[in-house]
């Protein structure tokens, strides 16, 4: 290998030791597995409530009828199993590691169900975190599943680089938060999506207002919303909001969010019914 290869090899007229034509990163899921689409819950900064997103829509796509699974790669922040109320640890034997049921029967496999105490802290560098995440993937007997939600951690670093490269993403959905910067977050995050080649299905604006129990007024606490013209310019057709509910937060903090119910999750299913020739024509109109 070169000195200055930038690992691009079709544009390289060298031959080196490392060049594999057709080589592909893409790693096949557990032999004992069966997973339908891979969507994959991204934002460009924390706090947004990605990880709530990402729960919701599992459990909104199981009140469906359909088969879901989480699998919660951000490793050093995974709060998925508290949402469902899942503790202790996870079951292992020859063919693998086997994700924890929620009480709906949804799988979820993350960092804390692997742990000897929910509070240890993982303090590994990004290469290890990353390929813990392929081993979730790759190790895990998640069985017949036909939504896999993935819990990527906030930004465009080591675990969303290995996920993006290792598992076959059908598409991403980007949650953000009402306010000016979103527009820069947002266009860091096609930008990346459309650079592997992914689509982006829509975008969720989470704690987009605030509705009065009294009046009903909806009072927009962070701002205006530019959510439409954010979508817009990046040629997203899909979008959503989400309200500020205490109620869902208490839900979420004693573990039944199963039992959550909200007309604004019926929104987001929208954007996961597709078929795969419509992947084309996602990235046609989708612009950076």
């Amino acid at each position: 290998m070169s000195e200055g290869c930038n690992g691009n090899c079709s544009s390289c007229g060298e031959e080196c030791e490392d060049r594999k034509e057709n080589q592909s990163m893409i790693v096949d899921a557990n032999e004992f597995s069966r997973i339908g689409k891979v969507i994959a819950i991204v934002s460009g900064k924390g706090g947004v409530g990605k990880s709530l997103v990402t729960s919701m829509l599992a459990v909104a796509m199981n009140r469906e009828g359909f088969e879901t699974a989480i699998l919660d790669a951000d490793m050093t922040g995974p709060s998925i199993p508290k949402s469902f109320g899942l503790t202790g640890r996870a079951y292992m034997d020859q063919q693998g590691i086997y994700p924890m049921k929620s009480v709906t029967g949804i799988g979820v496999m993350s960092a804390n169900l692997l742990l000897e105490n929910e509070t240890d802290p993982i303090i590994w560098r990004g290469p290890l975190i990353a390929n813990a995440v392929k081993q979730f993937w790759k190790d895990v007997v998640w069985g017949d599943v036909d939504y896999m939600f993935i819990d990527m951690p906030p930004g465009t670093g080591d675990v969303p680089l290995t996920v993006f490269q290792s598992i076959a993403v059908d598409g991403i959905i980007i949650v953000t938060s009402p306010q000016e910067l979103v527009s820069m977050i947002v266009a860091k995050a096609v930008n990346m999506a459309r650079s592997m080649n992914i689509p982006v299905l829509g975008i969720v604006e989470n704690m987009s207002y605030f509705e009065c129990d009294e009046c009903s007024k909806k009072h927009f606490i962070f701002g205006d919303s530019h959510l439409e013209e954010v979508a817009a310019a990046h040629g997203i057709a899909m979008t959503a909001r989400l309200p500020i509910d205490s109620e869902l937060s208490r839900t979420c903090d004693r573990g039944e969010i199963e039992r959550y119910i909200t007309k604004d999750i019926e929104k987001l299913t929208d954007m996961l019914k597709f078929e795969d020739d419509e992947i084309n024509t996602m990235m046609e109109g989708m612009t950076i």
